[in-house]
């Protein structure tokens, strides 16, 4: 065989090989986010005594084996979905929210919406399952500092807070400490009306804190 089919064979080889490895890996990928999100949905629906990885799987659309392929304990899909989808919300909160005085009252709003939602509840059953389960609670402990960090420097980037001035990183901190009571209380009645009033309140309050 000449020296240029070995050539042009090995190229279209390595080309295909490449081809066929893309879309394979989107797939992957495609099936990872399905089975995060139905995770979330599961945990926030049926709680953690619910949400077993068949359950997840069913729900997304996928094997059990496929589920185990990328999580292959409950601890880690459950973690993992609920970090995923907060990164989510986080990115899209940065993108609906312009950052600065002018637009506090949005960015509380939007603050506290990252709190009322199916991820909170999803959560919050996350947190309780932790408090029985030996093998979960180190990772919710390190999964709820790293979100909670991110949550703050958020929150202190959309209210252009400088946190340099007294008492400024403790108003940031009360304002979430808030939104998370907003959405305890949230789990158990339609709180939207007295939502919006203390949302308000807590825009005129920052605004009287920050400076403009």
């Amino acid at each position: 065989m000449p020296v240029g089919s070995v050539g042009s064979a090995s190229s279209t080889g390595s080309a295909a090989s490449v081809a066929s490895t893309g879309p394979k890996q989107d797939r992957s990928r495609a099936t990872r986010r399905r089975l995060l999100e139905a995770a979330v949905a599961c945990l926030a629906e049926y709680g953690w005594g619910g949400s077993t990885v068949s359950v997840v799987a069913e729900r997304a659309g996928v094997s059990r084996g496929a589920a185990q392929h990328h999580f292959p304990t409950r601890e880690d899909l459950f973690t993992a979905a609920v970090e995923y989808v907060a990164e989510e919300r986080s990115s899209a909160l940065r993108a609906l929210v312009p950052a600065g005085p002018g637009h506090r009252r949005e960015a509380v709003e939007g603050i506290v919406a990252l709190y009322t939602g199916p991820l909170f509840r999803a959560a919050l059953h996350l947190w309780v399952a932790a408090g029985d389960e030996e093998q979960l609670r180190p990772r919710v402990t390190e999964l709820e500092a790293r979100v909670g960090r991110e949550a703050h420097r958020i929150a202190v980037e959309l209210l252009a807070a400088d946190e340099s001035v007294p008492g400024v990183r403790e108003t940031v901190q009360g304002l979430l400490d808030m939104a998370r009571g907003l959405g305890l209380a949230t789990l158990l009645t339609d709180d939207s009306g007295r939502r919006g009033r203390v949302v308000a309140q807590w825009a005129r309050i920052l605004d009287g804190v920050l400076p403009p």
